[in-house]
């Protein structure tokens, strides 16, 4: 195959390219054609080579500058402030830059010779990519049901900027990938897929070499390779194709082509969910597919499959990464899910179901769990690191372990059924991976939270405030010895979990058990404000959703059913219609604020004038309200606040926080949990800007402070500057990301004072 940069060697159909051609086509197409020479079902595509990719750049004038910010990323992996800054510029320089005219040329000629308006996938295939040794799965870009000549060219673009996302990054370096990268792009004809998945033809968790595993789910596969759903799972035996167990799993929904040509999700119900994909003589078929892809390459694959009309096809494969070889085992990726706490550690797995089994926990062993809850709290502080296979950067097990500085990593689904008792793991909490053995070299531990950090005076000051958020009293000293001005979050709910043992708040004091109550939030509380001495402490009211109450002891009896409790019955509107536990809140509020007057209130979710005017009346009829120097704070978490603030203020607020977590899901109508819509959830999207600076703008106007509590300044600096122009008074992050987003915040003043300077001159 040419090599050279001339039209010809922009394109090349896929029944053309083996292995030899790896370094054009990446791995990932280098592999369809090799299915095709050993006569397996693939479906028809071709592959956008490796010099498409380059020429573009470089008749975009951005391939210089993409090489110098790439080498500059690769040195910055530990840094994720910096690494997240540069490759948002070099995805910006491949936008810029776009397809060049002669490549355009030949992908829309191909993409024209598949058939009219033909429905493709568009994947990645990277320049090292699904190799025997390094296996990039699902971290560059696939899109699926494209269709149309602009929107397959938008679609490129899309797959090419995709090297540069940091978990690319971060692992191109862990791996010693030093070199420019470059991507080549498969283009195929879509399976309307009824049934699909992955085969292993070892396992990939015990590396039993005799073993078929097939996962399976309906409709497209994409469900199965991100994680979305639980498939089944099959083993089979190489020799006989015996079938050797059947583990069904559970499906709320499948993904499919929609009328609009874009993949919908349909709902499944019950009898759909938890039915058997496969029938035995379907998963021999995948089964000899797999094991001809086997014999083909001469080691262990990993393939994608779809079967539609009664046709199995093969969509694509790669060898199997984290198997080892007998005489040189390395360790590979068990289980990914989202980095939440930073840190890495290795150690011996317990998998525990329940917080009760938590006493055979031993110190410094991987908790592994399907979730996490505060009465999990005991058995975290002797992890050395944790595992979960539900929740999101904001669920409680995220929390807690950045708070007590435990590696952690949420969202790896199957991680109780994969990862097993006694078996040696190593936990990156930065990268979101569960890898097999013990690290080779010294792990770079998180600081345990009993073990304070040594006091430095800070090299730098700024005017915006930097607090921190806070969810339980055990880190409180540790983090009021770093430089922070205060707290700006200080979570009821896992205090209040706590003090409730696990019942239902109503079940207690129908018992009559809520002095018991208030004693121990008034010496959590307590423990923190004295922690902080003068500096501000800001205590955010309890804000359980109806559905987290019902987990609860006894929550069954008194909560109601919703459908939506994200938007349901809580905040503000809970306190006015149930007010026996608020008020319980507020009187231990009240006892606290007697020794340690730095404590104040802030108001969760207010949607109205009318609800928060009824709140602050409850608050005014407490022993709470008629202490001097107590400042009300609000969330600014429902969009209606852009216009109710000046109203809020006139009720006496002196403090606005704005959660971005809430405001962004609102402003933009996604769920901020929704692995499928995760790439809509944007902080710095215009529209979320703009409601974040017409409350800072209000709030400036008026003369109250503003802050806004969630990750986004420490980890992208130039939403960061964007709060620092705005005029905001104070951000408030998670502890670990005080000192860079300080730093970040500083960066910010130095350019606008700089700014004005000139301007002035």
């Amino acid at each position: 195959m040419s090599t050279s940069t001339g039209l010809a060697s922009y394109v090349a159909d896929i029944a053309a390219l083996s292995l030899d051609n790896a370094e054009e086509a990446g791995g990932k197409g280098a592999n369809m054609g090799e299915l095709v020479a050993a006569g397996l079902p693939v479906p028809p595509g071709f592959v956008l080579l490796r010099d498409s990719y380059q020429a573009s750049m470089r008749a975009g004038g951005v391939d210089a500058e993409l090489g110098a910010l790439h080498r500059e990323a690769l040195d910055q992996v530990d840094n994720g402030t910096r690494l997240a800054e540069l490759c948002q510029r070099m995805q910006s320089l491949v936008t810029k830059a776009g397809v060049t005219d002669e490549v355009r040329e030949r992908l829309v000629a191909a993409y024209r010779a598949l058939g009219s308006n033909c429905v493709v996938a568009v994947r990645s295939s990277a320049t090292g990519e699904d190799g025997k040794d390094a296996s990039f799965a699902g971290m560059n870009k696939t899109l699926t049901n494209v269709t149309g000549e602009e929107a397959l060219v938008d679609a490129v673009i899309r797959c090419w900027a995709s090297l540069f996302s940091p978990r690319v990054i971060s692992y191109r370096a862990s791996r010693g990938f030093l070199a420019d990268p470059a991507m080549a792009v498969v283009v195929q004809q879509m399976v309307a897929s009824e049934k699909s998945g992955v085969g292993f033809t070892s396992d990939p968790s015990t590396g039993e070499r005799g073993h078929v595993v097939i996962e399976g789910a309906l409709g497209l596969g994409e469900v199965v390779v991100s994680g979305k759903v639980q498939p089944d799972t099959y083993v089979v035996d190489k020799e006989t194709l015996e079938v050797l167990d059947v583990k069904i799993g559970h499906q709320d929904f499948k993904i499919e082509r929609g009328p609009d040509g874009n993949d919908a999700i349909v709902q499944l119900g019950d009898a759909q969910a938890d039915a058997r994909v496969l029938d035995d003589d379907e998963l021999r078929g995948v089964a000899k597919l797999a094991i001809a892809t086997e014999k083909h390459h001469g080691c262990p694959q990993d393939v994608e499959w779809a079967i539609a009309d009664g046709k199995t096809w093969l969509v694509q494969c790669r060898p199997i990464t984290t198997l080892g070889d007998e005489n040189d085992p390395k360790t590979g990726v068990l289980v990914r899910g989202l980095a939440a706490a930073p840190g890495s550690a290795s150690g011996k797995v317990r998998v525990l179901r329940t917080p009760q089994e938590g006493n055979r926990l031993l110190d410094n062993e991987i908790l592994v769990a399907p979730m996490t809850n505060p009465d999990w709290l005991p058995a975290i502080r002797r992890a050395a690191a944790l595992v979960t296979e539900t929740g999101g950067m904001t669920c409680h097990a995220a929390i807690v372990a950045r708070e007590l500085r435990v590696p952690c990593v949420v969202g790896a689904r199957k991680a109780t059924t994969v990862l097993h008792d006694g078996q040696t793991v190593t936990v990156d909490g930065s990268s979101g991976d569960v890898s097999a053995g013990a690290a080779a070299t010294p792990q770079a531990h998180a600081v345990r939270a009993e073990q304070p950090p040594v006091s430095v005076a800070s090299t730098e000051t700024t005017g915006t405030k930097i607090y921190v958020n806070l969810a339980i009293p055990d880190t409180a000293e540790a983090v009021a010895a770093q430089d922070v001005d205060g707290v700006g979050l200080l979570r009821a709910e896992f205090l209040l979990t706590q003090a409730l043992s696990g019942r239902h708040p109503r079940d207690l004091i129908a018992h009559g058990e809520q002095a018991q109550l208030v004693d121990a939030m008034v010496a959590s509380i307590g423990r923190i404000a004295a922690a902080f001495g003068h500096r501000p402490v800001v205590y955010r009211a309890t804000d359980f959703r109806s559905n987290e109450f019902r987990g609860l002891r006894g929550g069954e009896e008194y909560e109601p059913v919703e459908h939506n409790p994200m938007i349901g019955y809580r905040g503000c509107y809970r306190y006015v219609k149930d007010p026996d536990l608020f008020a319980l809140e507020l009187q231990a509020l009240a006892r606290v604020r007697e020794q340690h007057p730095n404590v104040h209130l802030m108001i969760p979710f207010v949607r109205t004038k009318w609800e928060l005017e009824a709140c602050l009346a409850l608050v005014d009829a407490s022993p709470l309200g008629a202490q001097r120097g107590l400042h009300r704070w609000v969330m600014a978490e429902v969009p209606s606040v852009t216009f109710w603030l000046p109203e809020y203020i006139g009720l006496g607020v002196d403090g606005v926080s704005i959660g971005s977590n809430d405001l962004t899901q609102l402003v933009l109508g996604v769920d901020r949990d929704s692995d499928i819509c995760a790439e809509l959830f944007d902080e710095s999207d215009g529209a979320v800007l703009d409601a974040i600076g017409r409350v800072v703008a209000t709030a400036r106007k008026h003369g109250i402070t503003s802050s806004l509590c969630g990750q986004a300044p420490s980890t992208n600096p130039a939403f960061a500057e964007h709060l620092v122009r705005m005029g905001i008074t104070s951000v408030s992050v998670n502890p670990d990301a005080a000192a860079a987003t300080r730093h970040t915040v500083a960066a910010a003043e130095r350019r606008l004072l700089l700014e004005s300077a000139r301007a002035g001159g």
